[in-house]
């Protein structure tokens, strides 16, 4: 049986929502982060790194001037390592469940969040996330890691997905 399960799908289908009702329900020591959008006025903004021990930090932003870009979005690659890699590290370290949504194009521009990623799915420990649908070489052999179940999320199969990853959990 897989260690780690990643949700994939595309933008809107509810992976972080479903991430979040999985940690809500179960009653595994989780740590590690989510990430949720930044919106002003209805408008999307950038995106958040929330740890699950109560952290954040914005990932990127429209008026971010990063190298480090996707679409209109500056990348902040400082704020994924020092809150993103560190809130990974100490799942590992101390948790039951290790989370991390997401394994994305805006993540995978920091070589400690690969590291960690890795890392990771190598402890043993469970592993719940959500990984990038597009291909990418990093995300691609991620998917193809032999402990790693990769389920692909829509409206329509939601709460069945819920269901699985409530029964893996305990």
């Amino acid at each position: 049986m897989a260690n780690v399960y990643l949700l994939t799908g595309s933008p809107g289908t509810g992976k972080t929502t479903v991430i979040r009702q999985a940690i809500a329900g179960s009653e595994a020591k989780a740590g590690g982060f989510y990430t949720e959008e930044i919106r002003s006025g209805g408008t999307r903004q950038g995106f958040r790194i929330v740890t699950l021990d109560g952290h954040d930090a914005i990932l990127a932003h429209v008026d971010n001037h990063s190298r480090y870009r996707v679409s209109k979005y500056g990348v902040d690659v400082q704020n994924l390592d020092s809150i993103g890699v560190v809130a990974i590290d100490q799942a590992i370290e101390i948790g039951d469940l290790i989370v991390i949504d997401e394994i994305g194009k805006m993540e995978l521009f920091s070589p400690r969040f690969r590291e960690a990623v890795l890392k990771a799915i190598d402890s043993g420990k469970k592993v719940l996330g959500t990984i990038m649908l597009s291909p990418n070489p990093f995300a691609d052999n991620i998917k193809c890691h032999p402990k790693v179940k990769v389920i692909q999320l829509t409206r329509a199969n939601h709460d069945e997905v819920l269901r699985e990853i409530l029964d893996w959990l305990k």
